[in-house]
């Protein structure tokens, strides 16, 4: 198509969506990087297009970032802006919401998710408030679901919680998360539908843990052999154990903490009291059988009159390392993931709305644009807090996400120097 600048000249640009940009998200997801997964997930078009594969990856980045919006309605918000450029041609129209929704079923969730793996990686700078215990990195796991649009494919895809008359409204889709405390940013998920286990999700995010991370977990997630896969990895651990984890005591260290033995499922007591004994006379155990690890136990007061023991059990097996003062302090940063899925959940979904995608494979495509959207955003609250030395997850995710809803619609996709000079 031609497009005409400011100064009267025509130049052929190519199609219009060519051009359309999302401004500090385009920034983050570059065109390059786009085509690399396009090429890797062998989605990319065979014949010229109204809607290529790398304007639909922006568009369902697009649709993270104004959730409520129809579907024609988000394509205009990005390329709406065009026309007060003078770079608008008449004869290109807003795609009805069959054509954007053919493209994104020709897009596929692969793309997307390829996008995340790729550019999804921890933003905590060394000198980035709140990120670091020491030398490691504070990373915690989670999981929540989301509902989906209610059809038989994705009942069929993600099943409903319950069953019968107290079945859930509509199907879940489950999102088992990586994130990073202090940036808020989540650099790990796993889909999955509400049948699957929490912990069995949680076991493939192991991929995206590694040395130099301190990777905490609340006690719903723990069991034995999914501590083992992240221990595996390299990282450090945190994770609070229940009253039904049962521990075998060593002994008391200096600070307060102590040694003591975890269990794989179905050991005896007998068998347990024999490891300990092994254990405690410096002999190696299986690791098949129990691990070694060290326990901190506090309470939080404020939780119920009596306080609310919380009990953390690590690798980090020395006391002079992490002092089990620090290492308390630290858990306490795990609530920080809790807050950056309310953002996802809350701020950017809207509070109690669903994933409309009537099909599983692009209700996973919009969940992973939604993913990309909340990972620019705090991309973005991190680049501004660091130079100025504040702490990131102080800052309002709100407000940052109103500055890019205001630069995706005020400003332009074409810039004034992709016109030619005169």
């Amino acid at each position: 198509m031609a497009v005409t600048s400011s100064v009267g000249q025509t130049q052929a640009w190519g199609r219009l969506t060519d051009h359309v940009g999302l401004g500090v998200v385009s920034a983050r997801f570059s065109r390059d990087l786009l085509e690399e997964v396009l090429n890797r997930t062998s989605r990319r078009e065979q014949r010229s297009r109204r809607l290529p594969a790398h304007v639909m990856i922006r568009y369902v980045i697009a649709m993270g970032l104004f959730f409520a919006e129809s579907y024609d309605e988000v394509m205009r918000r990005l390329v709406g802006n065009l026309r007060k450029l003078g770079s608008w041609d008449d004869g290109w129209q807003v795609p009805t919401k069959s054509a954007i929704t053919q493209a994104r079923q020709r897009l596929g969730p692969e793309p997307v998710k390829a996008l995340f793996e790729r550019a999804a990686v921890p933003l905590a700078m060394a000198g980035t408030k709140g990120a670091w215990l020491g030398r490691r990195r504070l990373m915690a796991i989670d999981a929540t679901s989301f509902d989906v649009a209610d059809t038989a494919e994705n009942v069929e895809r993600f099943g409903r919680m319950g069953s019968g008359p107290k079945a859930s409204a509509y199907p879940k889709l489950h999102v088992a998360a990586l994130a990073e405390c202090g940036s808020h940013a989540i650099v790990g998920a796993v889909l999955g539908g509400c049948r699957t286990g929490e912990r069995t999700l949680a076991a493939d995010l192991a991929a995206a843990v590694g040395p130099g991370m301190l990777v905490m977990a609340d006690a719903g997630l723990y069991s034995y052999e999914l501590f083992q896969a992240f221990a595996a990895t390299g990282a450090d651990l945190a994770w609070r154990i229940g009253a039904s984890v049962s521990v075998g005591h060593l002994r008391w260290l200096a600070d307060g903490s102590y040694q003591a033995l975890i269990y794989a499922p179905g050991l005896s007591a007998a068998r347990r009291a024999r490891l300990v004994e092994q254990a405690r006379a410096g002999h190696d155990v299986p690791g098949d059988l129990a691990r070694l690890v060290r326990v901190v136990e506090y309470t939080v007061p404020d939780r119920n009159p009596d306080g609310d023991l919380i009990v953390v059990v690590t690798t980090i097996t020395d006391p002079h390392e992490v002092p089990a003062v620090e290492l308390a302090e630290a858990y306490h940063q795990r609530w920080e993931e809790e807050s950056a899925l309310d953002e996802l959940k809350t701020d950017l979904r809207g509070r109690g709305e669903v994933l409309r995608s009537k099909t599983p494979d692009l209700a996973e495509q919009q969940m992973w644009g939604l993913l990309l959207a909340h990972y620019a955003i705090r991309a973005l609250l991190l680049d501004a807090a660091d130079p100025a030395g504040y702490d990131p997850d102080r800052m309002s995710f709100v407000k940052g996400l109103r500055v890019v809803r205001r630069q995706v619609t005020d400003q332009a996709a074409i810039t004034l120097n992709t016109f030619p000079t005169p």
